[in-house]
């Protein structure tokens, strides 16, 4: 009798304390960057990591190294749906390749928030960015400024499918057609999310348009292969330069008048607001399709982001 008792005793203890470990499971939210090398990842990170900490989530932060590998972003998806977490935040690389993986996370009931560059797809639950388009238009108006209302124009795109940076690409574009019609776009190039290929391609667009009055360049590796650029060619202050996001390198530049004008996003905020947004959707509450947050310019001197 005593020996059933002590069984007895023992299996609700050990129940309790299941409950008790059930209680106190942290919900796991996957957050995909594009990539971790780039200064800009680095920063949304950090936004990711507080988000965790004030949200009581744990958070499994992992990308590829490099933008342009989509294949490593569709295994690092792939792998946290098999993992069962509770809800992805995830930055697509390309805006087709996902769609199909963030579909099946959505079938298995797990909320899918797109940060900062989207997909073809509204089957996800919140789409969070800078307004890239309005960021693109902003650097059209910062370029006339700098160069005047006519002159050639080089754009140093960042790479093909990246909608974020496409976005900004048509902003400005359409921008410049609209507003500036005698600021003529004669030369674009791709950086391929590369600081070393977007100084070849800026150093190719001066040698090949001498006349060449502005370059705006649509996103970090771009911008600061554009600095180095007219550095080197010792163009600085004959052609102008507006640039999108930051960097330690990009705002020395700007502080002594490489570059014109920045374009900034927050970084911090990004992350920290794609990781609120997922444990929005897992407490039941309905989280905007859309959320926009704003870009800021910063000009010389004072280009260090307060």
């Amino acid at each position: 009798m005593a020996a059933g008792l002590r069984s007895r005793l023992a299996l609700i203890a050990a129940l309790l304390a299941l409950a008790g470990c059930q209680r106190q499971h942290k919900r796991t939210i996957a957050v995909v960057p594009k990539a971790t090398s780039h200064l800009f990842w680095v920063n949304v990170e950090k936004g990711v990591r507080a988000a965790g900490e004030d949200l009581d989530v744990e958070v499994l932060w992992n990308g590829a190294p490099a933008e342009t590998d989509y294949a490593r972003q569709v295994q690092i998806l792939d792998s946290m749906i098999s993992r069962r977490v509770d809800g992805i935040a995830v930055a697509a690389t390309e805006r087709k390749i996902l769609v199909s993986t963030i579909d099946r996370a959505m079938a298995a009931r797990i909320p899918v928030v797109v940060f900062d560059s989207g997909v073809d797809t509204e089957n996800i639950t919140s789409f969070l960015a800078t307004n890239n388009y309005e960021g693109g238009a902003i650097a059209a108006r910062e370029l006339a400024k700098a160069v005047g209302i006519q002159g050639d124009i080089g754009l140093l795109m960042h790479a093909p499918g990246s909608t974020s940076t496409m976005d900004r690409e048509k902003g400005f574009e359409e921008t410049l057609a609209k507003e500036f019609p005698q600021l003529k776009i004669t030369t674009r190039q791709y950086s391929m999310s590369d600081r070393a290929k977007g100084r070849a391609s800026a150093e190719n667009m001066l040698t090949a348009n001498p006349r060449l009055a502005g370059i705006f360049a649509s996103a970090e590796p771009g911008s600061v292969g554009a600095s180095l650029a007219i550095r080197a060619r010792e163009r600085v202050g004959q052609v102008k330069l507006v640039t999108f996001d930051s960097s330690d390198t990009l705002v020395e530049d700007c502080r002594t008048g490489v570059i014109q004008a920045m374009i900034v996003q927050d970084p911090f905020q990004i992350g920290y607001q794609a990781v609120k947004t997922v444990v929005d959707a897992l407490d039941g509450k309905s989280p905007p399709s859309r959320i926009d947050l704003s870009a800021q310019v910063l000009h010389p001197p004072d280009c260090a982001k307060p």
